[in-house]
């Protein structure tokens, strides 16, 4: 299968390798020229412009946008637009808006996949969860490439209608909100209480067996052991916050409660308000696990 990519930041690197270790072609295009560069050298050809990529892709094209959210999505849209009709395929694998996705379904001739995408830089290896909306035919059509990216079969499926492909993604991460913060609470609970605790070894124990064993809790074992059982230098700031405010607001619509992922997301805005001094190891602990799933910028003190 031919795959157009757009945008090769961490993300959109690993979507073009993961599709071209799994054979298929891809036509790659970003605004840097030495990210061009590093997939044309794993197997890629080169796109100098949105319209050379049009242009080099197959008179059926499917193109996997991996750009920021927001203005870049629609921006990209409008320069590809002359060129899409309606037996094209678009994949738009950012953190977009569900509404926004939604939007974008009904102005674009092409058929319009939202690709809610989890596992971040740090689970390349293995490969991502992708929660899709979009027409079923489109879906359908480009299964060797969500299989590739994935995890496999089993770690992608159409979710529903345009929409609903982020709008599962933006739960997903108003749950991790809330699971970082119960994680990072008990955590301080130990770190503060009656005794001297190697927090790494708890980790580990947990993460064997335990009833609360995750990926996050092998990450916040990977903190203790490479920060310090005090988290060292990392800092009360935890940034981020637009999924989690989206779920939220959802939430109030819905009038449906979601008090824990509620409390998460306020105890972000919190740690910005009360500066990025050592504070509480909670938000610190949450600080880290970002940069362990995501690979953001970890703030220190």
């Amino acid at each position: 299968m031919e795959l157009g990519i757009v945008g090769l930041g961490r993300m959109g690197q690993i979507v073009a390798e993961r599709v071209l270790d799994d054979g298929h072609d891809v036509v790659a295009y970003d605004v840097d020229a030495d990210a061009i560069d590093s997939v044309a050298e794993a197997g890629a050809r080169p796109a100098e412009t949105l319209d050379e990529l049009a242009e080099k892709l197959g008179e059926h094209k499917r193109i996997w946008l991996m750009v920021p959210a927001g203005d870049p999505v629609d921006m990209a849209l409008d320069d590809l637009s002359e060129y899409l009709d309606d037996e094209d395929i678009v994949i738009d694998g950012g953190n977009s808006y569900f509404e926004d996705s939604v939007r974008r379904a009904e102005s674009t001739d092409a058929a319009y996949l939202d690709c809610g995408t989890s596992g971040g830089p740090a689970g390349a290896e293995l490969g991502f969860s992708l929660m899709v909306g979009g027409p079923e035919w489109a879906y359908d059509e480009c299964t060797p490439v969500f299989d590739a990216v994935a995890t496999g079969p089993d770690g992608h499926d159409r979710m529903g209608p345009s929409g609903s492909g982020h709008y599962v993604k933006m739960v997903h991460n108003g749950v991790e909100y809330a699971l970082m913060q119960a994680y990072g609470e008990g955590f301080e609970l130990l770190h503060n209480g009656r005794y001297d605790l190697d927090l790494e070894a708890v980790s580990r124990t947990w993460n064997n067996g335990a009833v609360i064993r995750s990926w996050l809790l092998e990450l916040c074992e990977e903190a203790f052991r490479e920060e310090g059982n005090d988290l060292g230098t990392v800092a009360d700031h935890i940034a981020g916050g637009s999924t989690g405010t989206w779920t939220v607001q959802e939430s109030l619509e819905q009038e449906v409660p979601l008090p824990l992922i509620y409390q998460s997301l306020a105890e972000r805005f919190a740690s910005r308000a009360t500066g990025d001094g050592e504070g509480r190891l909670s938000r610190r602990l949450a600080n880290r696990l970002r940069y362990g799933f995501g690979r953001h910028d970890i703030e220190r003190l």
